[in-house]
């Protein structure tokens, strides 16, 4: 990476962060702190509060990218930092379960996502995208890691009103850090042709890659419904889950920069993309015969689970994005980048209610069953997929979107 390229890498990073861990940090603890509000008696508006925000942020994630589009990006990202911010804050203040609702929901309208991203890929180069996507991704995961283990501890200090109030000082620096660390974006707005939603949409490797990021993360959330049930019939406890967390997110990563990087260098992109998704239908089909047996679950080889689960999950979360930004129209990168991470929101949303539907209902087998077949459906859908390659000047070669390779 360039000197501009790695201060865009982690700077950009750093807002995903700072962001991200405010919105970890109230989730471990969200439900049983909600339910001391007034109006907290009521579980199904307890979980209106908590699934708001993924709603708004979804509804919202195309307008801000055709927005960073046309008027650049980091208006765009300061602007969707001071709507979380302001939406943190109201929910500090919030005397009861209503306003609560109400500062979630703002939250979740400063939906910044596909600008952040697309500043990224406005900074680097194709071949260093994936590596600056993975920094992302890995900051996400390290602070959903780091939440588990301090949430509980500074909600018996602060409680969930102090929670929310960091959450809105974790923005204020975040918009700091756009002023002041984020490199000044590329000329790229200023006379660049616009692009639309109704073009992105005609890009087949798009589609198959919103659909990819719809299907990971429903799997993601709806997984964690069972999850900790499990580790509890292991015989750990749960003040002890984030040692596995952790465990598996660090040796994820390790892994991740032994076989994604060093691979896609060599032209293997697309095998380790199909292999990732693979990977992940296999630890549905563990978790499957798992909840199937008679036998209580080894810790062991649930913590093996989990390593794979992220292992596939960190390779798919760096790559996407990438590989999303490389194909998409340069005029609508925003756009594209909106369409995807709208997915991505709705996928936490459905995630959440399919995954306590199907277990209330069907209990964890039907859900493992589920989700694996959800992931082959993935496979049998990404397998198509053309990595794109780089002409001479660096422009996408996709078959995908072009029709044939750029000369």
């Amino acid at each position: 990476m360039t000197a501009t390229e790695r201060r865009a890498s982690f700077s950009l990073a750093s807002i995903f962060a700072l962001r991200m861990l405010g919105l970890f940090l109230v989730l471990p603890v969200f439900a049983l702190e909600a339910a001391r509000l007034p109006g907290g008696d009521d579980p199904a508006r307890v979980g209106l509060a908590m699934g708001i925000y993924g709603l708004t942020q979804g509804f919202l994630q195309i307008p801000f990218g055709l927005a960073s589009d046309w008027w650049g990006r980091k208006p765009v990202i300061i602007a969707g930092l001071m709507l979380f911010a302001l939406g943190s804050f109201v929910a500090a203040w919030a005397p009861d379960l209503h306003w609560l609702i109400v500062g979630r929901s703002i939250q979740g309208a400063g939906a910044i996502s596909a600008a952040v991203t697309a500043f990224l890929a406005d900074t680097t180069r194709d071949e260093v995208r994936t590596k600056a996507m993975a920094l992302v991704g890995g900051s996400i995961a390290l602070m959903f890691a780091l939440s588990l283990v301090v949430a509980p501890w500074l909600a018996g200090h602060i409680g969930l009103h102090g929670l929310f109030a960091l959450t809105g000082a974790l923005a204020l620096a975040g918009i700091a850090a756009v002023l002041w660390w984020v490199p000044p974006e590329p000329r790229i707005h200023a006379s660049a042709a616009r692009g639309s939603v109704l073009e992105v949409l005609q890009v087949p490797a798009l589609l198959r890659l919103n659909f990819g990021v719809f299907v990971l993360h429903a799997v993601q959330l709806a997984m964690w419904v069972a999850l900790p049930a499990l580790l509890v019939a292991a015989g750990l406890e749960k003040s002890r889950h984030w040692e596995v967390y952790l465990l598996a997110v660090l040796a994820s990563f390790l892994v991740m920069g032994m076989t994604l990087f060093p691979l896609e260098k060599r032209g293997y992109l697309r095998a380790v993309f199909l292999g990732a998704v693979g990977l992940i239908f296999l630890v549905q089909v563990g978790l499957l015969f798992t909840v199937s047996s008679s036998a209580v679950p080894g810790l062991g080889w649930l913590a093996t689970l989990l390593v794979l689960f992220f292992c596939g999950f960190n390779v798919l979360e760096a790559s996407q994005p990438s590989l999303a930004s490389r194909v998409a129209p340069a005029p609508a990168r925003g756009a594209a980048l909106g369409v995807y991470n709208t997915l991505q929101s709705l996928g936490f949303f459905a995630g959440g209610a399919m995954g306590g539907w199907i277990t209330k209902h069907h209990g964890p087998q039907g859900l493992f069953m589920v989700c694996g077949g959800l992931m082959l459906l993935w496979l049998v859908v990404a397998w198509p997929m053309t990595a794109p390659g780089r002409t001479a000047r660096g422009a996408v070669a996709n078959p995908d979107v072009q029709g044939r390779p750029a000369s």
